[in-house]
């Protein structure tokens, strides 16, 4: 006789059913939340938020949006984070042109220019105008140079040339030495356009005046200081009346423009009746010595260094016009 097979009893029956119910919910539920991730994009991406003062790492992926603006949220950029900023080029500082007074940080620049006059007085007023420490000098002559032959060197066009390059403050200039000749110029091929100057007075003087004018108002550009030299007269009389016009028409180009400042050497080196002197009084020791040279017109050095004298002090009056102590 076969017996019936046992039978749990019913509390065990009870927790058994229990304990495979909670089995299927696990499951169920591990399941949900899986396909949920793998939905939205994986474990790693999530929206990190944190209170005042609080830090929390950050992973490097992108994060979900949530639809929701948390005023707390972190937002992290999505992928390629740089480890440092990019450096920050600050731009080029150009330093302001110094437009002070002359100093010996700031020293005016002064060009000294013209024919071979300029080539005896410039040495010497070279070392006086350098010695008041807040300028600097430039020497450019030419000999037997000037302004009535263009043929043999042309002074405009090389000053028009040279002063950007120099670009000085003050410009000391003298022609004349050579001029006391008929005047030349390009028209289709060179000519002389007015003959000898006493022959012609009244022509020549009007071009030479406009000749003499035209480089003034070149040099007294970009408001430069302009301190025209004149000549000396001659000891042969008739040389001494074709220099005369020479100067009269400088001096008249001169008194028609108030910023050239005129340095009146024929008085300077002339005698008491006012015609040519061998011998002047030396201003640095009040003593009268032969200040001319062998062909009786140029300067020999005592008189180009009386000459760069009087020449000095019109420059120191312009630095100190432009605010330099000295």
């Amino acid at each position: 006789m076969n017996r019936p097979a046992p039978q749990p009893a019913p509390g065990l029956q009870l927790l058994l059913r229990r304990a495979m119910v909670l089995i299927v919910l696990l499951v169920v539920g591990y399941s949900g939340v899986k396909a949920l991730t793998e939905y939205f994009g994986g474990a790693d991406d999530v929206v990190v938020s944190t209170s005042p003062g609080e830090e929390l790492p950050i992973s490097e992926t992108t994060l979900v949006d949530t639809g929701e603006q948390d005023p707390n949220a972190i937002q992290v950029p999505a992928t390629d984070v740089p480890d440092t900023e990019p450096p920050v080029t600050a731009p080029p500082v150009t330093e302001p042109p110094n437009t002070g007074p002359p100093s010996p940080d700031n020293k005016a620049k002064v060009y000294i220019v013209g024919d071979s006059d300029a080539g005896t007085f410039g040495p010497y007023l070279q070392q006086l105008v350098d010695g008041t420490a807040v300028a600097e000098t430039e020497l450019n002559y030419k000999v037997s140079s000037g302004l009535a032959r263009p043929d043999f060197y042309n002074w405009p066009e090389e000053l028009a040339s040279a002063l950007p390059a120099v670009d000085p403050d003050i410009v000391v200039a003298t022609f004349g030495g050579n001029d006391s000749q008929g005047l030349s110029a390009f028209q289709e091929e060179l000519q002389f356009v007015i003959g000898d100057p006493l022959d012609n007075e009244a022509e020549w003087t009007e071009e030479y005046t406009k000749r003499a004018g035209d480089v003034m108002d070149l040099l007294l550009e970009d408001d430069r200081t302009v301190i025209w030299v004149g000549i000396p007269n001659d000891d042969n009389p008739d040389v001494t009346a074709k220099l005369a016009l020479q100067d009269r028409a400088a001096k008249a180009a001169a008194a028609a423009r108030p910023e050239v400042i005129f340095i009146d050497t024929w008085a300077r080196f002339s005698g008491r009746d006012g015609n040519w002197a061998e011998f002047v009084i030396d201003p640095r020791d009040g003593e009268g010595k032969d200040v001319r040279a062998d062909d009786g017109f140029h300067l020999n050095t005592t008189g180009a260094e009386i000459l760069a004298l009087d020449i000095a002090q019109a420059v120191r009056d312009d630095l100190r016009a432009r605010g330099a102590n000295i």
